[in-house]
């Protein structure tokens, strides 16, 4: 079934504090579409704490579990067993947390349930900073991006953490990379993850306007051109990595940069170093088929 398929049933109201262009909300609701009506999602302190409106309301139809930073796929795990004992095992358990509560705090937890084989999704939508906190830092935010915590005069060197290598070197049921940008490819992996019992993790990348300083109505072109220049492979591990997608022609990485004025300080010599290395990766990505 495709994208264009999907039915109109709505998880995600009208109502909730995402702030335009937010490719976050835009992606939780047509993931809980994916999913279905049975999901529980487990959200620890990141962006879509806020997003789903303030205690008592909530934007989104879907039972939420918020829990602290640091505990998304330990709460998901327990929330997988107490349904478990309630004879509930058809309940699709989903762990929703941003890239400072996977990459960073989150880690260990991660590591663990997948350690575990723990029967949840978790999903990391990767926005590439701590945006809820004030743009700072991450060890997902990219080279040369710019962040409140970045020193002046000394742009950010070392490239992204690469955690979907982490992941996969846990051997999990299932594993994927995914934008809403492409919306087929998107809801296949999540249709694809459901069906699937054991660990799964799906890393989508989730433009901010905001924190990536473009403008609103350019958060599904950035996505976009993420993909199409080789930034942000489209992945599938089901025992061995392939790309879901390739692009005719990887477009220059510059494109993606000019943008977003996060990279507005990035000097050519770098913007070229960077290329030669989303190149070289992706070549690496294709032969492996």
């Amino acid at each position: 079934m495709k994208f264009s398929e999907l039915k109109r049933q709505e998880k995600l109201n009208s109502g909730h504090l995402a702030c335009p262009g937010c490719a976050a909300s835009l992606s939780m609701r047509h993931a809980l579409k994916a999913l279905g009506s049975d999901t529980i999602a487990v959200i620890p302190a990141c962006c879509w704490s806020i997003i789903s409106g303030t205690y008592p309301t909530t934007a989104l139809s879907a039972p939420i579990l918020h829990t602290p930073f640091e505990t998304a796929a330990s709460s998901a795990s327990g929330v997988r067993a107490a349904l478990d004992m309630l004879g509930k095992s058809d309940t699709t358990v989903m762990a929703w947390a941003g890239d400072g509560g996977t990459f960073d705090i989150g880690l260990q937890a991660l590591s663990g349930s997948l350690e575990r084989g723990d029967n949840i999704i978790y999903v990391c939508y990767d926005n590439e900073a701590y945006m809820n906190t004030g743009i700072q830092r991450s060890s997902a935010t990219p080279a040369g991006a710019w962040t409140t915590t970045t020193p002046r005069g000394k742009p950010i060197e070392n490239w992204k953490k690469d955690l979907f290598s982490i992941v996969v070197a846990h051997s999990p049921a299932y594993a994927a990379t995914a934008t809403i940008a492409y919306p087929d490819d998107f809801y296949n992996k999540f249709k694809k993850a459901a069906s699937i019992r054991g660990s799964r993790f799906i890393h989508l990348l989730s433009a901010c306007p905001p924190g990536w300083k473009m403008a609103e109505s350019d958060s599904i072109k950035s996505l976009r051109l993420a993909v199409e220049t080789g930034i942000f492979p489209l992945l599938e591990w089901d025992g061995k990595t392939h790309l879901t997608y390739i692009p005719d022609e990887l477009i220059p990485v510059k494109e993606y940069f000019k943008i977003q004025g996060r990279y507005k300080r990035l000097e050519e010599k770098r913007v070229n170093e960077i290329q030669k290395l989303v190149r070289t990766h992706f070549e690496k990505l294709i032969a492996q088929r």
